[in-house]
């Protein structure tokens, strides 16, 4: 469950690309050990948000504040890492051609050469968390077989499972189960939910089914701002939220529905 401690607050934060506003005074907030969905029709500053989290996108203006005093919005994306933010993008990166289980070890927080990893003699404690990570993640029975040869739930699963590795208190995620099948779904969103009772996790999403089965807070945005934030069931009953972004999805999911 979620709490009223914030870990992480951007301040009026705007995003200029020569002239055209991707985010325009922002203020949003995330509380620590909550999960939280980020929505909005395209184009309205979801992934460029967590590009300003993460420090792949630079603001213009304002400032991000991570545990309440760090001010995050102009260190470089490994900095940030450090700091403990980690992000996990919609395509998974992960090393084809190692096992399951080779690319935990490289994940773990080791400054190693990726082959020094490899063979380095893990600790007991080591040993531990990668079969602690394996259990998490459902992947122990497929832990030496090659990362490229599964499933692509898995694959998704093996990149969270790196990302958690690295010992973040806030990860971030884009669109974690496009293309998923309805079971790997599922499996997901409970991963999700166990991830966020040690961390705080900030998915942006267009599945609103898996948003309303697992949002604990949800932020809208639209046109580079926050047009409302709460429970899934408050934001469903604004009628702005409606306008610009709920009733268009109802209107397209009817309109597939009669073709």
């Amino acid at each position: 469950m979620s709490n009223s401690k914030l870990i992480l607050k951007s301040e009026d934060i705007t995003v200029d690309f020569s002239g055209f506003k991707a985010i325009h005074n922002l203020t949003f907030e995330l509380g620590t050990c909550e999960l939280h969905f980020l929505i909005g029709p395209n184009g309205a500053g979801k992934t460029t948000l967590l590009d300003v989290i993460c420090g792949k996108t630079k603001i213009s203006s304002g400032k991000v504040l991570f545990k309440g005093k760090a001010n995050i919005s102009k260190l470089q994306e490994h900095e940030i890492v450090h700091k403990g933010i980690s992000r996990k993008f919609q395509a998974p990166s992960i090393f084809y051609n190692l096992t399951v289980y080779e690319n935990l070890m490289i994940a773990m927080k080791q400054k190693k050469t990726l082959w020094s990893i490899i063979k380095a003699v893990l600790t007991n404690d080591q040993k531990i968390r990668l079969e602690e990570m394996l259990s998490l993640i459902n992947l122990t029975d497929v832990k030496d077989q090659k990362a490229g040869s599964l499933a692509h739930g898995q694959k998704q699963w093996l990149e969270i499972a790196m990302v958690l590795l690295q010992e973040p208190e806030l990860i971030l995620l884009d669109e974690p189960i496009a293309g998923m099948s309805k079971a790997e779904r599922t499996k997901t969103g409970e991963l999700i939910q166990k991830i966020a009772e040690e961390r705080t996790v900030l998915i942006v999403e267009h599945d609103m089914d898996f948003v309303r089965e697992y949002a604990e807070k949800v932020t809208v945005m639209h046109e580079g701002q926050l047009l409302c934030q709460g429970t899934m069931e408050e934001v469903q009953s604004n009628s702005r939220v409606k306008e610009v972004y709920l009733g268009r999805e109802g209107d397209r999911d009817a309109k597939s529905s009669t073709a």
